[in-house]
């Protein structure tokens, strides 16, 4: 064993079912582990669900259930896609867990002993999705600067973590371990933006909700996400303050923990806070991985650009999706997905270039040897060529893995297979197979090509195992280690191959689009949205009015599209622009009266400036039905 090696993921929180864009972190997290176990490392792989908190408190009430049957209910939807995602995970952690409920309160506990937790009044502007709250200052454009929904003002009772007094410490540790924070924008960001202007004092408490882990000297408060979520990293491996387990002993301090780029500050200044208060040692690393984007979105269920990754893996398979995700990502900069680049990666990437490859050359060794790999005896400078790209893909590979940078490990070992592929056309084996006396270069040719597809197997073995085991299966080889790609040479003289199976078959892209747009459809939920609480003033700002669709026409270039022209009581006729195509002719509008808010800021759709919007209500089959007002007068006001 090279030594040690503790890895986590953040843990995810048990709101809703994560999409495909919270997926990613665990695949990626397990690839890394993958990897290191693959070097020799002894890992410890964690991660788990964060399961309390206001927003739980809520969607539980509005589901009928108690907080623990919500956190239930998600939480092993949570493990159920890990699970599915052939992760290999050696502990799942949560936050309602019996151990580590009882360690946060003593670690609370011991902190408000020590000075480092006081309380006070909290007053300020409060997220609830978020949890979070905010200065006038901080708000961006008025609202949550990390999720950009509304605030409200707040006042509540509360402890406080002494950020402040450890400001120095941490600045100076974070100055003086460059790897500390990866990449490295992500380090300028958290001296520069939040460390360096002066921390305040962290609200560690909340007096205002239930669903927490109680203060036990101080029942009326429960402790808040920081201390509770940010220990799981420890309570996990059997931290405890009187007696910390063996394996807390062998395995902490974690060597990375892997998080998305939104909640780096939480790792980088809360968490190591906490740790320095403690008198623990810190994570040696934090990586910061960027967000998978739907096309050029954030993915949100309001806007109905979801994607699961149980849903993927039943469509594409589970090593494609893991592919996918793991290939796409950037380093440092934000991924993308949509149903139309997995196929073309999966047919350009898997079946092509891996798939063809490997097919081939298992159909030639069956066709011209038999199956049987015969010793390369023939050799030529060409293949100097491909056997150094091997090796080199190994050393490329240690060095990038040791920064994390998947996706450019997964191209060093597609290039090794576009390489192979070449290395085909450049000796062409079906035309020395037409000379006897070029038998042996044949062997040799097809005995470089198998041995090249060995390493292309063990290299994926992190990122897509399923396949990596299949390929192994068709070279009927039992030489899978990772020392084994020292030396170029390691698949045995005599192995007889077995019959060649495809490993990927090309997609048919409109065909697949077509199978998905029907699935969604059919799994297509109506989604309550959980919409913010409004004054009276505020709706009262809202113009909402009678008025006549005097003329209706089709939007040019879209197809859901209807040009309205209304008659609101004014002496100018109205252009509205609405969704409603789909459901309504232009005659079934044209003499009817709806309901139009009047005030709404201009928008130009297709090219149509819309000035106002009708009303029309979610029905049956996914339908939309405009609300009709035939006995209103033309101009009327709706209060």
């Amino acid at each position: 064993m090279k030594g040690k090696f503790y890895i986590t993921t953040a843990i995810a929180y048990t709101s809703r079912k994560p999409h495909i864009g919270n997926s990613y972190e665990i695949v990626l997290t397990d690839a890394i582990a993958r990897y290191k176990r693959l070097q020799g490392y002894d890992v410890f792989f964690m991660t788990g669900t964060d399961e309390h908190g206001q927003k739980i408190e809520e969607y539980a009430k509005a589901a009928g259930v108690t907080p623990k049957e919500y956190v239930d209910k998600v939480s092993t939807e949570i493990r159920d896609i890990c699970d599915k995602l052939n992760t290999t995970y050696d502990h799942f952690i949560r936050t309602t867990d019996d151990h580590h409920e009882k360690v946060v309160q003593k670690i609370f506990k011991k902190l408000y002993e020590q000075g480092d937790i006081y309380k006070s009044v909290y007053e300020g502007l409060y997220c609830t999705p978020c949890e979070s709250f905010w200065t006038e200052s901080q708000l961006v454009d008025g609202k949550c600067p990390d999720c950009g929904r509304e605030v409200k003002p707040a006042k509540e009772e509360a402890y406080f973590l002494k950020l402040s007094k450890y400001q120095k410490q941490l600045e100076d540790y974070i100055e003086n371990q460059p790897d500390f924070i990866f990449p490295e924008a992500r380090k300028k960001e958290m001296l520069n933006n939040f460390i360096k202007p002066g921390l305040q004092d962290l609200c560690v408490s909340r007096s205002s909700f239930k669903w927490g882990v109680p203060v036990d000297f101080d029942d009326r408060h429960v402790i808040y996400v920081w201390v509770d979520a940010l220990s799981n990293y420890i309570t996990g491996i059997g931290y405890d303050i009187d007696n910390p387990s063996e394996l807390y002993k062998k395995y902490w301090p974690a060597d990375v923990h892997i998080i998305g780029k939104d909640i780096v500050r939480f790792h980088t200044i809360y968490w190591p806070i906490i740790l320095m208060a403690l008198g623990e040692p810190l994570p040696k690393q934090v990586f910061g991985h960027p967000w998978l984007l739907f096309g050029e979105d954030k993915m949100s269920k309001s806007r109905g650009n979801v994607i699961y990754a149980d849903d993927l893996a039943d469509l594409f398979g589970v090593d494609a999706v893991r592919y996918y995700l793991l290939s796409e990502m950037p380093y440092a900069a934000d991924g993308s997905i949509t149903y139309q680049t997995v196929i073309e990666r999966y047919n350009s990437d898997l079946a092509n270039t891996l798939g063809n490859l490997v097919n081939r050359t298992i159909a030639m060794t069956n066709k011209y040897f038999s199956g049987i790999v015969s010793a390369p005896t023939a050799k030529e400078e060409l293949d100097e060529e491909l056997i150094n790209c091997a090796l080199d893909a190994v050393k490329n590979i240690e060095k990038l893995m040791s920064e994390y940078r998947v996706a450019d490990a997964i191209n060093e070992v597609m290039n090794l297979a576009k390489r192979s592929n070449k290395y085909i056309d450049e000796t062409m084996p079906w035309a020395l197979a037409k000379d006897e006396d070029k038998k042996e270069r044949l062997a040799t040719v097809l005995y470089n090509l198998l041995e090249s597809i060995r390493y292309i197997a063990i290299l994926l073995k992190p990122f897509i195992p399923e396949t990596s085991d299949k390929i192994f299966a068709q070279l009927n080889c039992d030489v899978t280690s990772y020392e084994s790609l020292e030396t170029f040479g390691g698949l045995k003289e005599g192995t007889n191959v077995t019959a060649p199976t495809p490993l990927f078959s090309r997609i048919d892209a409109e065909e697949m689009l077509k199978k998905i747009e029907e699935m969604n459809a059919a799994n297509e939920e109506p989604e309550i949205e959980e919409m913010p609480k409004i004054e009276y003033d505020d709706f009262a700002k809202v113009d909402l009015r009678v008025a006549k669709v005097i003329d209706c026409e089709p939007v040019k270039r879209a197809k859901k599209l209807l040009k309205l022209t209304l008659n609101d009581g004014t002496k100018t006729p109205r252009t509205v622009v609405s969704g409603i195509a789909p459901w309504y002719k232009p005659e079934d509008l044209i003499g009817r009266n709806i309901v139009l808010v009047a005030n709404l800021k201009p928008a130009k759709l297709c090219g149509v400036e819309s000035n106002g919007m009708i009303l029309a209500a979610d029905a049956e089959n996914d339908e939309a039905k405009v609300i009709f007002v035939d006995d209103l007068p033309v101009g009327a006001k709706i209060r």
